[in-house]
């Protein structure tokens, strides 16, 4: 079988441990498992970071990357992987698909047969492959854990990335008023395109608001504090500029404010996320679209730091 997997650890140079080649055959964990024939897969940030070593151990190589697929089941169904499997051994009590059983960049992978939800018929396997992992951690950001439906606002820090663009989108379907930072002014215009009225990072928001979308860290986090109203919520699932922030703990309490971690979703969650992306006539924002045979340009893509969006590979190409 042919997969993009993690031959081996190089924190420095993550390309340079990926290897493309025939893997073996995937054999599910119990008999509730079941083999998805791959339509496409998307690549996410995770990818990279396993390839650094991060939350990938060296004895559990080689390891077939890959979170999100969409694809066809046994039965015929067409179907998106919900990524996240129950793991008591794991601290967390879950890992990821990619990180203890083989992922999603191969032609085949076997889940349990609960990780399958039907695909939407207004739904492409392209776009549908983009949801699972960054789109259903910005949807479970704004609403369980943000309950954006209290508020009217809402500041997305770092967009451009697959969060923080798909936050982006969904609070602007939901109605919302939304402000988005980039350090990059083509990504600035590209975000006030989906809706958003975008600003350079630090820059002082005509209104407090009332969730903060926070994927970036350190480098964003004091602004967070600042443009966050009363009683606001600060999601964070994501720390890609430092993990270490200097919190103001005297606007925090003086403020009411929420500092929630938040990470991926729940099954009904991605099936809440996909019905709301046909009911509104959302599509995830693509920032390019790979052959699998061309799997090492789509690494070396995301890697570059340039893309907006997802960055997406057809396995039937």
């Amino acid at each position: 079988m042919h997969a993009a997997y993690a031959a081996t650890i190089d924190p420095d140079d993550p390309l340079a441990a990926l290897a493309v080649g025939d893997q073996p055959e995937p054999t599910g964990a119990d008999p509730d498992w079941v083999t998805v024939q791959v339509r496409a897969s998307s690549l996410n940030h995770h990818d990279l970071w396993s390839l650094r070593g991060v939350g990938l151990a060296p004895d559990r190589l080689p390891m077939i990357l890959g979170c999100d697929a969409a694809g066809v089941d046994p039965d015929g169904t067409e179907v998106v992987i919900y990524p996240v499997i129950a793991d008591p051994a794991d601290p967390r009590g879950y890992s990821l698909l990619s990180e203890r059983y083989p992922g999603t960049l191969a032609e085949r992978v076997s889940v349990p047969r609960a990780n399958l939800i039907p695909k939407p018929a207004g739904l492409s396997f392209t776009d549908a492959a983009c949801l699972p992992t960054a789109w259903l951690t910005a949807y479970r950001m704004l609403t369980s854990r943000g309950r954006i439906a209290e508020g009217e606002s809402v500041l997305v820090q770092g967009a451009g990335g697959g969060v923080a663009t798909a936050a982006v989108v969904l609070a602007v379907a939901m109605g919302k008023r939304v402000y988005a930072t980039s350090r990059d002014a083509a990504k600035r215009e590209r975000i006030a395109a989906l809706g958003a009225t975008a600003i350079e990072p630090g820059a002082r928001l005509p209104e407090r608001v009332d969730v903060v979308i926070e994927t970036v860290g350190a480098a964003t986090f004091d602004h967070s504090l600042k443009s966050a109203a009363p009683g606001a919520r600060i999601v964070v699932a994501g720390a890609t500029a430092g993990h270490e922030p200097k919190v103001n703990l005297r606007r925090v309490f003086a403020m009411q404010l929420e500092i929630l971690g938040s990470s991926m979703g729940t099954p009904a969650d991605l099936a809440e996320l996909l019905a709301f992306c046909v009911e509104r006539g959302i599509r995830p924002v693509v920032d390019s679209v790979y052959g699998f045979s061309e799997v090492r340009d789509a690494f070396a893509r995301l890697h570059s730091g340039a893309v907006f969006g997802k960055v997406v590979l057809d396995h039937t190409r």
